[in-house]
């Protein structure tokens, strides 16, 4: 249902979606939970991408864990949701603490291969690529470099 508003309206909402939320959690602080995906291809190459609203830098697809989901099931998700890509076997690497917007958020940080092609959405993904290990795009947000760190540790 969504696909029938026209894409750049769909980016506009998403953006105002995002202050909206981002004030609601500075206000009630709720405990989050999401997930972050670190998907390389047969190459090595890590998949990227940059969303439509809040910074421009490019990040690891992630999003949140629904309630009563399992946390790699929610990585599975947005991945295919924010890049067209299906995951192979997942591992998880670990979970972060982090805050968003003033709320606690447990992020459960998974890597897997890809062997599709990534496409956005062009509605919540504005670009998603592949890039090598030693030559990463700026701006890199710094919770994807501490979850590159992460993954570098652990695989």
């Amino acid at each position: 249902m969504l696909r029938l508003i026209p894409a750049s309206l769909h980016r506009r909402a998403y953006r105002l979606a995002h202050t909206v939320r981002a004030h609601w959690r500075r206000i009630v602080k709720p405990q989050l939970s999401g997930c972050a995906v670190i998907a390389t291809d047969i190459e090595g190459r890590l998949l990227l991408v940059r969303l439509s609203y809040g910074s421009e830098a490019w990040s690891l697809p992630t999003g949140g864990v629904r309630r009563g989901e399992d946390p790699e099931r929610a990585a599975r998700r947005e991945l295919l949701e924010e890049t067209g890509c299906e995951a192979h076997a997942m591992k998880l690497l670990g979970v972060q603490e982090e805050t968003s917007f003033g709320a606690p958020n447990r992020v459960h940080v998974f890597a897997t291969r890809v062997s599709d092609t990534p496409r956005p959405d062009m509605r919540e993904i504005i670009e998603a690529r592949l890039f090598p290990p030693h030559s990463l795009p700026e701006p890199l947000g710094e919770r994807t470099r501490r979850r590159l760190t992460l993954w570098r540790e652990r695989s």
